[in-house]
């Protein structure tokens, strides 16, 4: 091997930018790090709560506007349902996901709404903890655990309305991952309705990876679908695969018309919300198609002509 590839597999297996491995050794003894406290009842205090929507309202819902052309939908769904707590169940693909939703909600319901945030990621540094808590109304939840956090019910259980992406975390190529339990089993446990919620364009927006949405304010729309409820005795695994066709209805709904996207359901031939079975390259490929629907989608599909006139 010459030096070119000595450099090579040195640099390769270097922890650039990271504190050095301890040696072998000692590598038992060295004790695991202990899940810090971020405690955020303050974010939901009166002077809190006044800063945020001004915050919200007057600098988050502009900057958005101005970057992208959000288009949102059926909002009338979730102002009927929360007047009572509820969850709402996004698909997750950009970080800007949670602007979109909260900024999309009504002022009535984004005011008592909590965002459910992974603690490794904004909740890592006391800055980013105290940002995220006043601009979003966020409480961290470690997705390392498998132990869930009373926190959400407690926050259900005081009048909140609860934000929570049953994935998990963002796709990494615009399609829907493995919906776990987490968003099913609260709903359930605290016996209150959840809120389908389809964004569709946030990930050719900003991608994974990405700190700022795309140049020429690309379209992201969000919809609303109808509350769902757990049914007598159905376990949260039967509520979440009934939370992801609603989902997978809703995207085939932005991508068609209404009657299609419901012709499709009852023949059982919506469109699954993770995609075709395809390479990474051509999933990709299908998300990048530049959109050109620019103007409100029909609700009937386009009559076809009959012959062109002269």
């Amino acid at each position: 091997m010459g030096l070119g590839g000595a450099l090579r597999d040195t640099a390769r297996d270097w922890r650039w930018g990271r504190r050095p491995l301890p040696p072998g050794t000692v590598v038992d003894t060295v004790q695991a790090p202990q899940p810090r406290e971020f405690p955020t009842a303050w974010s939901r205090t009166r002077p809190a709560k006044v800063a945020r929507t001004g915050l919200q309202a007057g600098v988050l819902a502009p900057l958005l506007a101005s970057q992208l052309r959000i288009t949102v939908e059926d909002r009338e769904r979730v102002l009927e349902a929360a007047a009572s707590p509820v969850v709402l169940a996004p698909n997750h693909s950009s970080h800007l996901d949670a602007p979109l939703v909260l900024t999309a909600l009504p002022q009535a319901v984004r005011r008592d709404t909590v965002t459910v945030a992974a603690s490794d990621y904004f909740f890592d540094a006391w800055w980013r903890a105290a940002a995220t808590a006043l601009v979003f109304n966020a409480v961290p939840i470690d997705r390392r655990r498998s132990r869930r956090s009373e926190l959400p019910s407690d926050l259900l259980a005081a009048g909140h309305h609860v934000l929570l992406f049953p994935e998990g975390t963002r796709s990494k190529d615009g399609w829907t991952g493995r919906f776990r339990h987490g968003a099913a089993h609260l709903a359930k446990t605290c016996d209150v309705p959840i809120v389908p919620v389809a964004i569709e364009g946030s990930w050719r927006a900003m991608p994974r990876g990405a700190a700022w949405p795309s140049s020429g304010r690309p379209v992201v729309r969000v919809r609303f679908g109808a509350p769902l409820r757990a049914r007598d005795d159905e376990p949260a695994a039967a509520l979440t695969r009934r939370l992801e066709a609603s989902i997978a209805t809703l995207l085939d709904e932005h991508r068609t018309d209404w009657w299609t996207a419901m012709r499709h359901r009852h023949e059982g031939t919506t469109p699954p919300s993770s995609g075709p079975p395809a390479a990474d390259w051509r999933r990709r490929w299908e998300l990048l198609e530049p959109d050109q629907r620019t103007t409100r989608r029909r609700v009937w599909p386009t009559p076809a002509r009959s012959g062109a006139r002269r």
